[in-house]
């Protein structure tokens, strides 16, 4: 019995796993997950109230666009919680490796494919996977299209980033990251709460942003805002040629008058006189 406990005093010390298997599902490791879906969906309501009066999307809009990331966000991360716990060693710092993979080459993966459904929507006419648009009135059945099309994508991202963990380099990225911080319910609350908040907040509203949909009437703003200041500044150089033709036409006039024959005799009159 104190053999056993000086084992895991030793390999808890020596930078192995700090946190036990269970302690993503344990009481504290649930509540810090729901707590951090409440802080990350908050920022998705301020983003809305950042939005401008005249382009702010309403609530039924934001739910249908802010609830295709709910759907995906809780499809990563249940499978994130269960890969953890997979894998040998500290289950905490396997959880933050393909949180932070989903977060950056997954994010890559996720416009890619949205671009996709896009480009297909323009060519093949299939308008409800045109992420952001609903119809008009909003349909729940293009909404129910694409959260089954963005939870897909979300799937192609989480079999892509455990291949990628595959590699053998990951062993010492987990050995490695995390190793400084000894308290397991302080490492817990970093790699469940602390170091996602931020991320997730960043992630979410760049998401947002593929994910809306752009007026018609702001595209056409945004051409006209540009053809107007193209016109401003054709009307500057046109302006600026007139200035110069009028001032190059005082300057030849100046040289009629002085190469004008009829006014030579006369000046030369006026001299010997």
């Amino acid at each position: 019995m104190n053999t056993t406990t000086n084992i895991v005093k030793t390999v808890t010390h020596s930078g192995g796993f700090h946190c036990s298997k269970d302690a993503l599902t344990d009481m504290f490791g649930w509540f810090l997950q729901v707590l951090l879906a409440c802080l990350a969906f908050t920022c998705l309501i301020a983003k809305r109230f950042c939005e401008p009066r005249s382009e702010r999307r309403s609530w039924l809009i934001w739910f249908y666009d802010t609830s295709k990331q709910g759907m995906g966000a809780m499809v990563i991360h249940l499978a994130n919680v269960w890969l953890a716990g997979q894998y040998t060693g500290d289950p905490c710092t396997w959880y933050l490796i393909n949180f932070l993979l989903d977060s950056s080459l997954g994010l890559l993966i996720i416009f890619t494919g949205i671009r996709i459904c896009q480009f297909l929507s323009r060519t093949k006419g299939w308008e409800a996977i045109n992420f952001g648009e609903y119809g008009k009135p909003p349909s729940a059945n293009a909404w129910m299209t694409q959260c089954c099309l963005y939870v897909l994508l979300m799937v192609i991202v989480k079999v892509s980033i455990t291949l990628f963990m595959q590699l053998d380099f990951w062993e010492n990225v987990k050995d490695f990251i995390l190793s400084p911080i000894p308290n397991p319910k302080v490492e817990l609350a970093f790699v469940m709460l602390i170091i996602p908040f931020f991320i997730n907040m960043l992630m979410f509203w760049v998401t947002d942003n593929f994910l809306m949909y752009k007026s018609p009437s702001k595209r056409r703003r945004c051409s006209t805002e540009s053809l107007l200041h193209r016109a401003k500044i054709k009307y500057r150089s046109l302006r600026h040629k007139k200035r110069r033709g009028s001032e190059s036409d005082l300057m030849l006039s100046a040289d009629d008058e002085l190469l004008d024959p009829e006014t030579v005799p006369i000046t030369r009159a006026a001299v010997f006189t």
